[in-house]
């Protein structure tokens, strides 16, 4: 007999405060809906000649290195929901649209770029609210609301998982 699925909870991380928030949303929501946490971090090069692409040892141990650092920094050694890590080389847009197809719910943190920045680069987020499959919830400020502070102390602890998949 084939187990249901656990559903999922994708968020996009990228070491930056606003996703260290989004993955504290996750953290509240996530034993709402008995779900797990996917902190999805993707990377890519956008280079036109692959000599002039950026000296890096690893990538993928980069891009490891970033998510772990933000799941430790977001709930420490435990976590109140299970948490999995992946790694994904792509388009951070692109990697997200995908991960939605199968999630309940996408959360990102909204990008400190300015308005201008945002006109010519385009935004994860704004494309993640056009074309995701699933609800997207977009967490703003730097602190979960007060609200819901109770409800992140009280949720059930579980420890971090430092299982990570590269995809």
């Amino acid at each position: 007999m084939n187990a249901e699925p656990m559903p999922s909870i994708v968020v996009g991380v990228d070491g930056s405060k606003a996703s260290i928030l989004a993955l504290r949303w996750a953290g509240v929501i996530a034993p709402l809906m008995n779900a797990e946490i996917r902190a999805v971090t993707a990377w890519d090069f956008d280079v036109p000649f692959p000599l002039m692409a950026p000296a890096a040892p690893n990538p993928d141990r980069a891009a490891e290195r970033t998510c772990s650092l933000a799941v430790e920094r977001a709930y420490g050694t435990t976590a109140p929901a299970p948490v999995n890590q992946v790694i994904r080389r792509g388009a951070p847009a692109k990697v997200l649209m995908d991960e939605s197809l199968t999630a309940q719910l996408l959360i990102l943190g909204s990008s400190d770029h300015g308005h201008m920045k945002e006109l010519f680069m385009g935004s994860v987020s704004t494309l993640a609210a056009q074309q995701a499959k699933c609800p997207v919830l977009i967490a703003h400020g730097t602190e979960l609301p007060a609200a819901l502070m109770p409800a992140a102390a009280a949720a059930p602890v579980q420890p971090a998982n430092k299982e990570t998949r590269r995809e």
